[in-house]
């Protein structure tokens, strides 16, 4: 199989390994326009046929934004499944002939629209029922750093809050999530988590992207958020020494708090073999009434009902290039967002009927 033509990140600033890109290819277009030269015309299939004038508004119209001749559509709907087949192999052609684009992160934007978001969005639809609060307060151009709390044993609130903005956001942006160093160990995990435009949870990379207008999400608390007990849910833990706010400064970026009310109660953690997480080399090995107890079973998470809402952003850009480097302010600064957080928190728990409805 081909490799992938590797998009410059930034260059102005070299990253060391980066594959060197290959001259830009063009992408064939799904479904076609014109009749190209030299090829046969197309024959109008057999019993009436649509005429091209006919208004949009009337059934199998021409005209439509798709592009389609009106036939098409006026034969029971067939026109939609011929397309979708069209671009379906499209795009399992540019998928084998390496005629797809990635930056230099990995970020595979078109398999991350077409297939990852498409995996996701049964489980932020049906499953969890997420719903979405004050995605406008994230800005529809430039960079901007989401914090949000952490909590559920598995990360499946960061994958939920990339869903939400990609799919509620007015400008349709994407969210570049900041893992930690495990999920680039696992198999499998690490090339996914590459392509759907996560990468190292470090200054150096944060930065990069917040400068390049990209829409940045972290979550302070790490495995300490996930991993807390389920008596110690929806209370915050420590942010870290508030590197996140000195990289939002640098970047001149703006903050926005980010409040996840549902996935704490996916998997009630009640208990934590310590001594089993320490020969695995995971950071925790959880105990809930259903795991290990129900084997596979056991690790199906319980359908919550979902609340992500996005506060108000807090602007960096005002302070001087030198703020970055006081210590006093990145302290007030790290405890304004956790308080923001931890306050809406609470003020969603208040209004939520129930756990699961």
């Amino acid at each position: 199989m081909a490799d992938a033509k590797v998009i410059p990140f930034d260059d102005d600033r070299p990253r060391a390994g980066a594959a060197t890109p290959r001259p830009g290819r063009r992408r064939p277009l799904v479904g076609g326009g014109t009749r190209r030269k030299g090829e046969a015309p197309v024959s109008p299939l057999p019993g009436p046929q649509v005429p091209l004038e006919a208004s949009e508004d009337a059934p199998g119209g021409a005209g439509g934004a798709d592009g389609t001749d009106g036939v098409q559509a006026d034969a029971g709907g067939g026109g939609g499944w011929e397309r979708r087949i069209a671009g379906g192999l499209a795009f399992l052609r540019r998928r084998i002939t390496g005629e797809y684009e990635v930056d230099e992160f990995g970020y595979d934007k078109e398999l991350t629209d077409q297939v990852l978001m498409s995996l996701l969005r049964p489980l932020y639809e049906k499953y969890f029922r997420v719903e979405v609060k004050g995605v406008e307060n994230i800005p529809a151009e430039g960079g901007a750093l989401v914090v949000a709390n952490h909590s559920g044993v598995l990360p499946l609130d960061g994958l939920m809050m990339q869903v939400a903005v990609h799919d509620n956001h007015p400008a349709e942006r994407h969210l570049r999530l900041l893992a930690a160093d495990l999920v680039f160990m696992l198999p499998v995990v690490n090339e996914l988590a590459r392509k759907a435009g996560h990468t190292l949870a470090c200054a150096e990379d944060a930065e990069r992207l917040l400068r390049r207008g990209e829409v940045v999400g972290v979550m302070p608390e790490g495995f300490k958020g996930i991993g807390k007990p389920f008596g110690e849910r929806y209370k915050l833990q420590r942010f870290g020494r508030g590197g996140f706010v000195s990289t939002a400064l640098r970047a001149g970026a703006p903050i926005v708090p980010c409040s996840i009310v549902g996935a704490e109660e996916i998997y009630p953690m009640v208990g934590n073999a310590k001594t089993l997480a320490r020969v695995l080399g995971l950071p925790y090995f959880p105990l809930t009434p259903t795991f290990p107890w129900l084997g596979p079973l056991g690790a199906v998470p319980l359908p919550t009902k979902w609340t992500i809402q996005f506060g108000e952003p807090i602007p960096t850009d005002g302070y001087p290039p030198e703020a970055a480097e006081d210590p006093m302010l990145m302290f007030n600064l790290t405890d304004q967002v956790r308080e923001q957080i931890q306050h809406t928190l609470y003020k969603l728990l208040v209004q939520r009927r129930s756990v699961f409805f």
